[in-house]
Formats: C-alpha cells, structure tokens, sequence
C-alpha cells in the first residue's frame, strides 16, 4: 500500500482495481474518466467512492473535479451499494413494549424510519429488529406488517415467525387490528366524525399522497373524535384529536386531517406550521390491539404521548 494522505480507516481490505491513462488520453475530470473505464457503476456512485475517499490518483485521494492527464494512475476499491446494506444488523435505539413467541410489540421514536427506502437504506427500524433479535432474518421484512412514518412516534407489531405474520396480516386486512392515534392539528374542530375519502399518489408532487384526483386511490377511512381545543401563544387555535384507522395507507391521517383544512402541527408536506415549539408532525399512535396467534386471545396496549409531544401540549392554553 503506498504512502497517501488517504485516512487508512478509509479504504476498505478488498484490493483496488488499477488503471493507466494512455499517454495519448486527453486531460479530463477524474469522475468521467472514471465512468468511461467502469461504465458498470453510475455517475453518482462513483463520485461518492471519490468524495469518500476510495480513489487515489498516484498514491493520493482524488477529488471529484480533478483533472487527470495521460499517463497518471488510478485506483479504485468499489463498495458496495448503500442498498445492499439495507437488510443489515445495526445497533438502532428503540423500546420494547412487550413480547411474546409469536410478536414483538414495539414503541418506535418519531426521527425512526420503519423500513430501508430510497435515501434511507440503514439506521431503520428492521436494522435494529436485526441487530436485538437475529432470528427475524428468516422473516420476511423482517416479521414488520405495518409501518409508522419517520416523525409519527408510537406503538408497532412485528412478528417473529412467517405463521404469525400471516396472521397479522390477515387481521389488518380484515380491519380488524385496532389502532387509536392522538393528532394535533391546527383550527377548530367542533364533532366528531368520519373521513371515506380515496387516497392515491400527488400527480403534482411524487412524495405526496392526497384526496385530490389521486393516482391508483385506494380506499381510506379514517374515524376522529376531537378531545380538547386551545390556543398558541401566538393566537393559533389548535385542537387535539384522537384518530382510528379503519385502513392503513400511506400517510392516511395526515392526508386527511389535510383534506379538512386541519393539518397536522408541524407537518409541512401537507400545509402544517411549526407553533408551540413543535418541529415534526405531532402524531402518535398511543393503542394497538390485536389477536394472539397462539391463543386467539384480544392482546391490548397502550402507551404515553412521546415527550416531545406532551411538551407542546403543555404549551398550550386549553379551554375548559
């Protein structure tokens, strides 16, 4: 290994594949040079083997927008795409509600993503399943049937054998898992009620969802029972809610609270605003039941606001 000022941690065991620039090759950017002589991997990646350090130019770490001339020497240690690590145990921070042989019951924190993604292949949730219970690798996603957004904090079961996710996926199905959310959401809400309204794909905006001629809408039906109104420092009227999910889709309360005019505190995608010192989508889903796969008994919990959300809640002045 040459001498470089390459950081040793850096550069992984795997030996590197080496080129030679002709010395009839033009001067050019080391990352299109790169893309000519491994066309195999995209631009991108190979910009970010550079920018992390993976590729030396005589003995030294290159630079995504240097110049290469003929003649110089290139080595390359190829790494391994971010989603083949997605599947990955990782020591990931999260309580266990309780458990059983059968599921696992968790209270995932609101940053937390559920399951590897675009943009998001390590750190999750399935990781840490991974890590804390290795026999969830021989589980399909790792025993998960449903999911929580990044900031919804809250209450999730995974199942621990393919059996008992047939199970819960069954019940979900069905509608019969009972699954109660808390929401704060901005405005005034005098009764209660029930949103049917179809949820698809945003045709103007990919990363949302919504009520408005939705692409594939599937059906969505949302149950809401207003606890308390109150008032920000700032005036803003606010009103706590209690939501039940009688579907699942992505992003189904928020959308929905959204298609009333009341969206979620905080929950910038769908017209929510930063108040009581809120900063993630105040949503929780505080009580999950469903039936044992073993005994066919109701199984019941129910959990705290997160912190952060009882906090703003308290930063509030509530009617009575």
């Amino acid at each position: 290994m040459p001498d470089t000022d390459i950081p040793e941690e850096s550069v992984p065991d795997a030996r590197p594949r080496r080129f030679q620039l002709s010395f009839k090759a033009l001067p050019d950017r080391l990352d299109k040079v790169l893309a000519g002589l491994i066309p195999e991997h995209s631009r991108s990646r190979l910009q970010d083997w550079i920018g992390g350090g993976h590729v030396l130019v005589n003995g030294s770490q290159g630079r995504v927008r240097q110049i290469v001339n003929p003649g110089d020497r290139i080595e390359v240690w190829e790494q391994a795409a971010p989603e083949s690590l997605a599947f990955s145990p990782e020591p990931v921070e999260f309580r266990v509600v309780d458990q059983s042989d059968d599921w696992i019951v968790i209270d995932k924190p609101a940053g937390l993503v559920t399951h590897p993604g675009a943009g998001n292949w390590q750190g999750t949730l399935l990781n840490g399943l991974l890590y804390r219970f290795p026999e969830l690798g021989s589980v399909a996603r790792a025993g998960i049937v449903h999911r929580l957004d990044k900031d919804t904090s809250g209450l999730l079961v995974v199942a621990r054998h393919e059996k008992a996710q047939t199970h819960l996926v069954r019940q979900l199905q069905q509608r019969s898992v009972h699954r109660e959310y808390v929401a704060l959401v901005h405005g005034t809400l005098g009764a209660g009620g029930t949103i049917n309204r179809d949820i698809g794909r945003d045709p103007r905006v990919p990363v949302r969802m919504t009520t408005d001629r939705p692409v594939a809408p599937k059906q969505a039906v949302t149950h809401y029972t207003p606890l308390r109104g109150g008032q920000a420092s700032g005036g803003e009227e606010l009103t706590e809610v209690v939501c039940r999910l009688e579907t699942g889709r992505t992003h189904q309360i928020r959308v929905h609270m959204a298609s009333m005019r009341h969206p979620l505190v905080a929950d910038s995608l769908y017209g929510g605003r930063e108040v009581a010192g809120a900063t993630r989508q105040l949503l929780h889903a505080r009580a999950l039941s469903f039936d044992d796969f073993s005994t066919q008994r109701r199984v019941a919990f129910e959990i705290p606001l997160a912190e952060d959300f009882q906090h703003v809640l308290e930063a509030v002045s509530w009617r009575k």
